[in-house]
C-alpha cells in the first residue's frame, strides 16, 4: 500500500482550501444611505453644492450599489412620517448596510423637522431594529460638523447634544458608530477659520451662476468638503473593519 507523507497530505489540503477559497467570489452588497442634505443627491440647481453620499459612490469595488436615499431638511421623524424608509426596507437584502445619519434637522425646536431627544434616540432604534430584522447591517453616523470657529480659532461644537445621543445609542445597541462630527471637527481645526470656507458653499455675488448673489453657507459642502467627508467615511469603514472595507477600491500599483 502506498504511503504518502503526512506533510504532503497537509500540503494538498492546504492548497484545496486556498483555491477553493479564491473561487469564491464576493457576494454582491447593497449600502443603503438615509439622512438630510449634507449627504443628499444634489439637484443641478444647486451645485456647486453637493452631499457626501455624491462622491462615496465611487470608492468601492463593482461588488458595491449605493443607494442615496438622504432628502434635504429631513430628520428622522420626517422621514419616517413621510414614508421614506418603507423603500428601503422593501429592497434590503442580507448583508447589506444602511449607514444612518441625522441630526441637523432633528435639533433645530423652530424647525418643522424638530425631534425631541426621546423620539430621536427612538427613531434611531428603529432604524436599527428594522434593519436586523431584515439581517442587514446598520451603521449610525453622527452629523458632520457645521464650520463654526471661536475668537481664537478653535472649532466649536455644533451638534454636541444629538452626537452624544447616537453615540449613547450605538454603545446601548451594539452597533458600529462612525463619528462624523468629531472627525470633521479635526479636519476644520486642520483647515483653519479661513481656509474651511474651500470646503463649504461660499461664494462671492456673480461667482456662480446658481447663486447671482453670492452665498455664506456653513452647513453645506461644495464638490472637495462633500470628498472630504466620504474619505473620513471610507477611513471609518476600514478602522472599524467592517466587511465593506475589503470592498473599497485599492490604487493600482505602479509599475518599475
Amino acid at each position: 500500500m502506498l504511503k504518502i507523507p503526512v506533510a504532503l497530505v497537509l500540503l494538498l489540503v492546504s492548497g484545496l482550501g486556498l483555491m477553493s477559497f479564491l473561487s469564491i467570489e464576493k457576494k454582491p452588497v447593497t449600502v443603503f444611505l438615509i439622512g438630510d442634505s449634507t449627504i443628499s443627491i444634489k439637484e443641478t440647481r444647486a451645485y456647486p453644492e453637493t452631499g457626501w453620499g455624491m462622491p462615496f459612490v465611487h470608492f468601492f469595488d463593482s461588488t458595491v450599489t449605493v443607494h442615496n436615499y438622504a432628502k434635504n431638511g429631513r430628520s428622522t421623524r420626517t422621514f419616517l412620517e413621510e414614508n421614506r424608509w418603507q423603500p428601503v426596507l422593501t429592497n434590503l437584502k442580507a448583508g447589506d448596510y444602511v449607514f444612518i445619519q441625522f441630526g441637523h434637522n432633528d435639533e433645530v425646536p423652530t424647525k418643522k423637522s424638530y425631534t425631541t431627544e426621546a423620539d430621536y434616540k427612538a427613531n434611531l432604534v428603529r432604524f436599527i431594529s428594522d434593519t436586523r430584522k431584515k439581517k442587514g447591517n446598520p451603521v449610525l453616523i453622527t452629523p458632520a460638523a457645521r464650520r463654526k470657529f471661536d475668537a481664537s480659532g478653535k472649532v466649536e461644537e455644533t451638534h454636541a447634544v444629538y452626537s452624544a445621543l447616537v453615540r449613547t445609542v450605538a454603545q446601548q445597541q451594539k452597533v458600529p458608530l462612525i463619528d462624523l462630527d468629531k472627525k470633521s471637527q479635526a479636519l476644520l481645526q486642520q483647515y483653519g477659520p479661513e481656509f474651511s470656507k474651500k470646503l463649504f458653499v461660499h461664494l462671492q455675488p456673480e461667482e456662480h451662476p446658481n447663486y447671482p448673489q453670492g452665498k455664506q453657507d456653513d452647513t453645506h459642502f461644495n464638490e472637495l468638503g462633500a470628498r472630504e467627508m466620504a474619505q473620513l467615511v471610507l477611513a471609518e469603514i476600514k478602522y472599524l473593519k467592517l466587511e465593506l472595507a475589503q470592498r473599497i477600491v485599492q490604487p493600482a500599483l505602479k509599475k518599475d
